[in-house]
């Protein structure tokens, strides 16, 4: 089974703006902080064909069931790779040693002083029984985190 995550985050700046904001490694720790991540590693190397993201971060469980917090123990290491090339990233994300990732794109589409970028997910967990349970679960957090990412950019794109 898998469960599919699909969001759209809009931003009042030209397509370029928003590309800039994403390869900023400032931006993109602002976003861990704003979401209380425990600890984090942002890595962002660019490349004549476009830029490849990395956050590694470590969450608390602090609020999950308990049936969640038994597979992953008191914090969670969630690393996140983004590979862009001009406006479109394909994303994965994976919890090293669990069963299960996350994998899809984010495209960016613009018109003047109006941008869009469309996160498309496909969240599947290998477990029997729960991983039903546990994709809805990581759909929810995932949508959060996406809307913390839509916040903080907002609030950056009018610095």
């Amino acid at each position: 089974m898998s469960k599919r995550l699909v969001h759209e985050m809009a931003y009042d700046a030209p397509q370029d703006a928003v590309l800039a904001m994403l390869a900023d490694p400032a931006f993109r720790e602002e976003v861990c902080d704003y979401q209380r991540v425990l600890r984090k590693t942002v890595t962002i190397d660019s490349n004549p064909s476009g830029m490849t993201v990395v956050i590694d971060q470590f969450q608390s469980v602090q609020g999950l069931p308990s049936f969640a917090t038994k597979l992953v123990g008191d914090d969670v290491n969630i690393i996140q790779r983004e590979t862009w090339t001009g406006g479109r990233g394909d994303i994965e994300v994976t919890i090293p040693g669990k069963p299960g990732d996350m994998k899809g794109s984010a495209v960016l589409a613009g018109s003047g002083e109006q941008t869009t970028e469309k996160v498309d997910m496909t969240i599947k967990v290998g477990i029997p029984l729960v991983g039903g349970k546990i994709e809805g679960l990581i759909s929810d957090l995932l949508l959060k985190a996406l809307k913390a990412e839509h916040k903080v950019g907002r609030d950056y794109l009018t610095r």
